[in-house]
């Protein structure tokens, strides 16, 4: 593309509006704009031209549906100029699990002032029977247009809090529950950014996991499909205003790799549900299947959501300190400290499922015994190096969640252990450098280095007892999530597997 023209993507970014938002306008002849092909092009002087209309009737009707969804007059107003006839109202059940609610526009005034009520009985941790009706609240700041959606007319989205019928905070809502871990950080004078790392894989069907590829990390494969979809996803999310740090090809065979760009804990916990529908929605489209298990296959990588994290007081990052060996500040130390203290606390909300135990084990680039390190990737808390002049990026990242868990609810208990070590001022260990697997039993030990839970049942026995997640959850969180839990756990442990049979029938 000339210098001097610029794409409808590039267009709506500085408007601050959907890239579907600047189509409609072309379409409608608010924006001038050549076809090449299936594209558009835009001269850069009609960004100009906008702002030298912004007088006229015409300049006054871009300039009103510029900038940021938020308000709910701008989302009724972009709701009816796109044409937009349905709109999901999203919420996560305590697994983390999507649900969704779809309204019509002329019911979407009616769901932005007063919310939608609904049947809580029949979602996984919320309400009993007998106090079933709480309130889909949207949230008009997180109004996004699905432009994977392969409809006649798009479809838009709206995340919710889940209120009671007198308005407050329903106790079952890990959106609440990450408001209030947040909002205790910021009464510390913190605010908790992270920068998730989403692993999966794309197999031919849900029925098996048949690979697509036999690749390895970072490759490029001619003609690979699944880099094709990737990229497509990538595409799709970046319009929709999430950012991308990179994608790649993992280790693993039909092992993929996007990363979201680091940003304040709520609107990442939402990116990520985001990402994780998108993945699924591309790969279904193009008659394929993408998976978050963390270990659908035996002898390789499992998948892994390392999560990078830091605090920051204002525009500093309160992580940093340029006169420390590991540009590490006392509070960065203090965090780090309180997330490997109460590491086997919290690994029921960071590997929720039996799978994910499959994964934390050792010899494959999964987190095991809980120590950090700068350059050792079998550490669970890995500080990457510092590049000078780049102080914003000092971080330290947890290794041990997977891309399966509830991020809400994974982000609440990480930030709680994290905040407790700065409350109480707790030491930090020394770093463990060399390959922790490749240790003598005898020299791990010498080190006092303690392994995470080895299952889901010595998980949620850990959880049980933790004061620490109690309060990080609330009560109602906390009781279901481990009845849940248990459950699951019981369901597994009387289960006949093919090991089993392969191993036992033919000797026993």
């Amino acid at each position: 593309m000339k210098e001097n023209y610029i794409s409808p993507s590039q267009l709506a970014k500085a408007l601050g509006i959907s890239r579907q938002a600047v189509l409609d306008k072309i379409q409608k002849g608010l924006i001038n704009a050549t076809r090449v092909g299936r594209q558009y092009i835009i001269d850069k002087n009609e960004f100009d031209n906008i702002h030298k209309r912004e007088g006229s009737k015409e300049g006054a009707k871009i300039k009103r549906r510029s900038g940021k969804t938020g308000g709910k007059e701008k989302i009724m107003s972009i709701v009816r100029d796109a044409g937009i006839n349905t709109i999901q109202l999203w919420f996560v059940d305590i697994l983390g699990i999507l649900k969704c609610v779809s309204i019509t526009q002329r019911e979407l005034e009616e769901a932005l002032y007063h919310g939608k009520g609904f049947d809580g009985s029949s979602v996984t941790g919320f309400a009993e029977a007998e106090e079933s009706d709480i309130i889909a609240m949207p949230d008009p700041g997180s109004f996004q247009i699905l432009p994977w959606e392969g409809t006649a007319k798009p479809v838009a989205r709206l995340f919710c809090d889940i209120l009671n019928p007198d308005r407050t905070p329903y106790p079952g809502d890990s959106r609440y529950a990450l408001k209030r871990n947040l909002a205790r950080a910021k009464k510390l004078g913190f605010t908790y950014y992270v920068g998730p790392e989403l692993e999966y894989f794309y197999f031919k069907s849900d029925k098996s996991p048949e690979i697509l590829d036999e690749g390895t990390y970072f490759e490029l494969i001619p003609s690979d499909m699944a880099d094709v979809i990737r990229n497509k996803t990538v595409d799709i999310l970046e319009e929709m205003g999430i950012e991308m740090e990179t994608s790649h090809h993992e280790v693993a065979p039909s092992q993929h790799e996007i990363d979201l760009k680091y940003d304040e804990a709520l609107r990442n916990a939402d990116n990520i549900i985001t990402a994780r529908y998108c993945i699924k929605e591309l790969a279904k489209a193009n008659n394929v299947y993408a998976t978050f298990m963390p270990k659908p296959l035996f002898g390789v990588n499992g998948s892994g959501m390392h999560i990078h994290q830091s605090l920051f007081r204002g525009s500093s990052n309160a992580f940093f300190d340029k006169n420390n060996k590991y540009h590490l500040s006392a509070i960065a130390k203090q965090f780090i400290a309180g997330q490997l203290k109460h590491a086997r606390e919290i690994s029921a909300l960071t590997a929720q499922w039996v799978n994910s135990y499959k994964r934390l084990v050792a010899g494959y680039e999964a987190p095991v015994y809980i120590s950090w390190a700068q350059r050792n990737r079998t550490a669970l808390i890995r500080v990457p190096l510092y590049r000078p002049g780049n102080e914003k990026a000092t971080r330290a990242e947890l290794r041990c969640p997977d891309p399966s868990c509830n991020p809400y609810l994974a982000f609440s208990v990480m930030l709680a252990a994290g905040l407790e070590g700065v409350e109480k001022k707790y030491k930090v260990p020394d770093p463990i450098e060399p390959n922790i697997y490749k240790m003598e039993m005898g020299e791990r030990e010498h080190r006092g280095l303690v392994a995470l839970p080895g299952n889901l049942y010595q998980a949620v026995n850990e959880t049980e007892k933790s004061a620490l997640v109690k309060e990080a959850l609330g009560e109602h969180i906390f009781t279901r999530f481990l009845i849940n839990k248990k459950k699951e756990w019981e369901d597994y442990r009387i289960q006949i597997t093919s090991y089993e049979t392969k191993k036992y029938l033919p000797i026993l």
